[in-house]
């Protein structure tokens, strides 16, 4: 990818993610995970070579039923909806009746914990983590096959990015979608990740691609000594590019 008057941001990317495959994305700042995102959103086209999406290009892809969801790392409410017309959003979009829209709203809503209560709130009465898991039901209201999360727990505190680390985890075991994370914190990307995916400084590519073993991802995990150790390996990674 190469903006117009610009040095290439990403350049000889190329990578396969597996159905139901949860990734996680690391690298330094700058070097094109986010443009790498809205790329495989198909939310811009890239200069040169292609995405596909269960074996076909994604517009073709989405009309066999396959839908992408897209977690951005603000929450974007719209401040004069509700919750509930917040999370409905996407179901407006595609036309879905309105009988729909509601049985999949309060779906969505008790996947991520709130209740009907929750719902009739506006986005300025809820708290940040309140807020981003409103985000989380709005993309997942729809039944995605591929879920792509641009570090949407950046700016809370850790032990509520913990306990959404491990809410995000029981929801991709429950519905399976594939999902793509970006994150700046290593330990992160370590606990949610079946792989992590290291880039470079830009023009951004994929230098590493590190195997995390681990099947069992409860809290206990992070005071385990492999947990710590394959944390530094990333974190030596991560540094080498970033120096």
């Amino acid at each position: 990818m190469t903006f117009e008057g610009a040095v290439p941001t990403l350049e000889g990317v190329g990578l396969t993610i597996g159905a139901g495959e949860f990734v996680s994305l690391v690298g330094p700042s700058g070097c094109g995970k986010s443009t790498l995102l809205r790329i495989l959103a198909g939310l811009m086209p890239p200069t040169r070579g292609r995405v596909m999406l269960a074996g076909e290009p994604p517009a073709f892809a989405r009309k066999a039923g396959q839908r992408v969801a897209f977690v951005f790392q603000e929450p974007r409410l719209l401040p004069w909806r509700t919750v509930v017309d917040n999370i409905r959003l996407p179901l407006e979009f595609d036309g879905v009746a309105p009988a729909e829209q509601k049985a999949a709203v309060a779906r969505s809503l008790d996947l991520i914990g709130l209740s009907a209560k929750d719902g009739a709130k506006f986005p300025a009465m809820l708290s940040g983590g309140m807020r981003m898991r409103v985000s989380l039901a709005r993309a997942l209201v729809t039944q995605p096959s591929v879920l792509l999360l641009d570090e949407p727990f950046g700016a809370l505190d850790d032990v509520l990015r913990q306990q959404l680390n491990e809410e995000l985890l029981r929801i991709w075991a429950m519905q399976r979608w594939t999902a793509v994370f970006i994150t700046h914190n290593v330990s992160e990307a370590v606990f949610l990740g079946q792989r992590v995916l290291v880039m470079s400084r830009g023009p951004g590519r994929i230098v590493e691609d590190i195997r995390v073993p681990f099947t069992a991802r409860e809290p206990a995990l992070r005071a385990e000594p492999e947990f710590a150790r394959l944390t530094g390996v990333v974190s030596k990674r991560l540094r080498g590019e970033a120096a």
